[in-house]
């Protein structure tokens, strides 16, 4: 076991913070390890429903906060931002880990601040596929990073692939799926109560810009709003992210306000949304969540258009072009399907304990600060 340690969490969305939480949860209980949270990104946004307050309440020692936005800068002067007001935090207090999470500009400073200043970067759900620039992301991070903890094998042998040493890259499935897997979710009458969703059945909608398609965006949120209202069928809609072209579909939801068959919200508690989740009828949109979360239940998943090109396939994933025919179609169609089985290609429930195992290794701790690339030698 090492000398206590400071392992510093860098969180920007909702999404990111509900997979982090098990770990930080566990860092923070070892006695072991200090734990630190940095909070910056859509948590301190109004318009996204100042989620670092739900940072706050689950009680975490030290948490620390920066806005880098005002809400609609281009996405590299967020990143400057990030990478600077991260810069002085860590300069005062050096932290002996940085752990990031994903392909979300968030995870691309911390990455980078890790590594020009020598600490020790912790990658988790590296070596995954999606569309848009957030792939790019991804697999930037991947090669900043000195520490990767993976969801399953074909991840871990993507990072291979791409010259990270194997002794390096862990499977430990994805933490947020130990949330999933708990018994202690909220029961789905207090989900209800707390955020006043009356209709029997409902699907999930989670629908987020396309960054490498911009011209259309703005057809596309029009197209996709009408098909879930023309649907006829009852919807919980959690609002986009702050990528470029939010504000498209924002103005697309508008035409929703007033319908009773919608219920919208700017974000949700994660053990609220993943309960919600699992009683729907289906999830509907081009969410992670619909190709990484919702399979682990059984629920089906309308996944819209190119944003999570290339990424888990599955036979509850129903892939349609975003288009409002299609879309609409689509709806009609898996509103009375039923469940599948669940599938655990992300993992099984047991990523805070693999996670604790490997950090408390002294030999992780003493790894180089300087990556060497691994090449694959041809057979």
């Amino acid at each position: 076991m090492p000398a206590e340690k400071t392992i510093l969490f860098l969180t920007g969305t909702r999404a990111d913070f509900g997979k982090l939480k098990p770990l930080m949860r566990a860092v923070e209980a070892s006695g072991s390890f200090e734990c630190r949270i940095f909070v910056t990104g859509m948590h301190l946004l109004a318009k996204y429903g100042n989620t670092y307050r739900q940072v706050e309440k689950e009680g975490f020692t030290n948490v620390f906060t920066a806005m880098n936005q005002m809400g609609g800068e281009d996405m590299d002067m967020v990143l400057a931002n990030t990478v600077q007001a991260l810069s002085r935090h860590v300069a005062q207090d050096p932290p002996d880990m940085i752990v990031v999470h994903g392909d979300r500009l968030e995870a691309l400073a911390g990455a980078i601040v890790g590594a020009f200043r020598n600490i020790l970067v912790a990658h988790i759900e590296g070596g995954e596929r999606s569309g848009t620039i957030d792939e790019m992301i991804r697999h930037s991070v991947t090669k900043l990073a000195h520490l990767h903890f993976v969801a399953n094998d074909e991840a871990r042998n993507r990072l291979i692939q791409m010259g990270e040493q194997p002794d390096a890259v862990f499977v430990i499935g994805s933490p947020d799926i130990d949330i999933m897997l708990s018994p202690d979710l909220p029961d789905l009458d207090a989900v209800r109560a707390r955020y006043d969703i009356r209709f029997p059945d409902y699907a999930v909608a989670l629908y987020h810009p396309v960054t490498t398609e911009p011209e259309m965006q703005a057809a596309r949120a029009q197209g996709f709003a009408r098909a879930l209202a023309d649907s006829k069928l009852n919807y919980v809609v959690i609002a986009p992210n702050n990528d470029a072209g939010s504000e498209h579909i924002r103005k697309a939801y508008e035409s929703l306000a007033g319908n009773p068959r919608f219920r919208m919200f700017p974000s949700m508690r994660f053990e609220f949304f993943l309960r919600l989740m699992q009683n729907a009828r289906f999830i509907i949109g081009n969410s992670s969540a619909g190709v990484r979360e919702a399979p682990i239940y059984g629920v089906r998943t309308i996944n819209v258009g190119s944003r999570q090109r290339g990424r888990f396939l599955h036979d509850s994933i129903l892939n349609v072009p975003d288009e409002h025919a299609a879309i609409l179609e689509a709806t009609r169609r898996s509103w009375d399907m039923g469940e599948c089985p669940p599938c655990f290609h992300f993992g099984r429930g047991n990523s805070v304990e693999l996670f604790m195992r490997h950090i408390s290794r002294q030999e992780l701790w003493d790894r180089p600060r300087q990556k060497h690339f691994q090449d694959i030698r041809q057979q």
